[in-house]
């Protein structure tokens, strides 16, 4: 029987692996709330009274409280992740598309991912997953500023509101600025779906711990991975 000889790589930090889950709990809260926020009917309360959700858990105050409780749960993981990007090398694989490599992953995970090829190269973080980590990011950054901008208008002498108002006139409407806030949550719901599916599909055919990983912090690979070089530069 030959015996597979696997390497040991310490990948993500605890920093990262609480901003991640910190950021799993917070987006689904923010979610759910917010569609609520936005219609409070969805949740097939036609034919209630509308004096009922005030005298219990479901009024708009106590959503809109969970709502941004959340939203600020969320900003501090991102205090997490900074930390983390500036202390460990391996939190900082985010994408680098000046580099050869980016490129050459992206088009050796594309054909793999269409089925035109079997087997792709070992990364630590191939290139698709490092554009679609720094797109999330993004779109977490713009939905925390429109929310913000939106909800500092609750007090419009606020810092808060001096800080993030300006965008309610920047973009004419703070219609406007909804509708991006809100199809922003429904693009970050759509990559959460690709993430796990992605993860579970690399843990099941590849065997690197990619799901386990965001426990232990460690990968395991048989092969030196290609972007090795991100946690010893």
């Amino acid at each position: 029987m030959k015996v597979r000889t696997v390497a040991v790589y310490y990948v993500f930090t605890i920093w990262t692996r609480i901003f991640h889950w910190l950021m799993v709990g917070a987006i689904a809260v923010l979610f759910c709330t917010g569609l609520y926020i936005g219609n409070p009917f969805y949740i097939g309360s036609q034919g209630v009274e509308p004096t009922f959700a005030v005298s219990n858990w479901a009024s708009m105050s106590n959503i809109r409280f969970i709502h941004f409780a959340a939203a600020y749960i969320l900003m501090a993981s991102f205090i997490f992740r900074v930390y983390g990007f500036i202390l460990h090398r391996g939190d900082r694989m985010l994408p680098k598309p000046w580099t050869k490599l980016f490129w050459t992953g992206m088009l050796d995970m594309g054909l793999h991912y269409s089925f035109l090829r079997s087997e792709h190269r070992p990364y630590l973080r191939n290139s698709m997953a490092r554009a679609g980590y720094g797109g999330v990011y993004g779109m977490i950054f713009l939905e925390a500023f429109t929310g913000f901008a939106m909800y500092g208008q609750i007090n419009p002498n606020s810092w808060l509101s001096k800080l993030f108002g300006p965008l309610n006139h920047l973009l004419v409407d703070e219609y406007i600025v909804h509708m991006i806030h809100h199809y922003i949550a429904w693009m970050i719901i759509l990559f959460v779906i690709i993430h796990v599916y992605m993860a579970t599909r690399a843990d099941m055919s590849e065997k690197y711990g990619e799901i386990s990983a965001m426990f232990s912090g460690v990968k395991f690979y048989d092969k030196e991975p290609d972007d090795v070089g991100d946690l010893k530069e």
